[in-house]
């Protein structure tokens, strides 16, 4: 069926999307997406507490919601037919083996829209990296939590303490919050993500990873974040396709890898088609006037989503 009009919305909103486009196409329609970055992975000291790792960075235009990073929604865009770059970034790996840093999470991209990984988890006085959210400092005096970016999260928690039981790391960053200090021997939690209901329920997703205690609290997660450990608790790893961050471990535990990003978006269910490529796994269903495609994996970064 032909648009012949386009209500809420304006020529800037047009030629945001039309610049999104691998060639210039008909108008087909509204488009509203959450796409949400791997996380960071958690770090690793056996005697020692490391810091959360970061949540994946957010980003959002579904109207009446929220962003990462403290923002309100993006601006609505408007489908054009077209070919767009599609990719699912993984989560990043917890430090395993030795003493260190885990390893932040990969980007996740549609077309124009790219949000960054989530940052690692600091070690043995490390900062947290920097990242979609910041992962979240090592023990020891003055590490600190990376930072976040703008628009898709916050930053990490800072760590404390020195060596053995009055150790403390910092929680990785979520989209919705900061990651919290650690605290002489109580480990910071992590960050909150952001709720969404793009998918017809409400999801929280993009939670930073809880950070480890020597032999004290452990740091909480919540959306999507694994939590710390300590010297007779496991941490966990972050939730596959939240974007959540990874939990960090002490003792002979192993620091938890971050969960993978996801990439979801709707158009209107009554004329626009979306098609992908080979290598993407996907799900879709209709949710009201909108079918929602929901992204999981991408076997590559060449991927691609055809929309006519």
């Amino acid at each position: 069926m032909a648009v012949t009009s386009m209500a809420n919305s304006s020529i800037r909103d047009f030629v945001k999307f039309r610049n999104m486009s691998a060639f210039f196409g008909s108008l087909v329609g509204q488009l509203q997406y959450v796409v949400i970055a791997g996380g960071g992975g958690g770090g690793l000291v056996g005697g020692g507490a490391p810091g959360g790792g970061g949540a994946g960075g957010y980003r959002s235009n579904v109207t009446g919601e929220s962003s990462g990073g403290g923002l309100s929604a993006e601006g609505l865009l408007a489908a054009v037919a077209g070919t767009y770059t599609i990719t699912v970034g993984a989560g990043g790996a917890g430090k395993s083996g030795s003493n260190g840093a885990g390893s932040p999470g990969s980007n996740s991209v549609f077309d124009i829209i790219t949000c960054l990984g989530g940052g690692a988890g600091g070690s043995n006085g490390d900062n947290g990296t920097t990242g979609g959210s910041g992962g979240g400092g090592g023990y020891a005096s003055g590490p600190t939590g990376g930072a976040g970016t703008p628009g898709q999260g916050f930053d990490g928690g800072d760590g404390t303490g020195a060596l053995g039981y009055a150790s403390a790391g910092g929680g990785g960053g979520g989209a919705g919050g900061v990651g919290t200090n650690g605290a002489s021997n109580d480990a910071g939690d992590g960050g909150p993500g952001v709720s969404s209901s793009i998918t017809g329920s409400a999801v929280g997703r993009a939670g930073g990873g809880g950070a480890a205690s020597y032999s004290g609290t452990i740091g909480t997660a919540t959306d999507g974040g694994g939590t710390g450990g300590n010297s007779s608790t496991s941490p966990t790893a972050g939730t596959a396709n939240t974007g959540g961050g990874g939990g960090g471990s002490t003792g002979t535990g192993v620091g938890q890898a971050g969960g993978s990003g996801v990439v979801i978006f709707r158009l209107p269910a009554n004329s626009p088609v979306a098609t992908f490529s080979g290598g993407v796994t996907q799900t879709n269903v209709v949710v009201g006037n909108w079918r929602v495609y929901t992204v999981t994996a991408t076997s590559t970064t060449s991927e691609t989503v055809t929309i006519s």
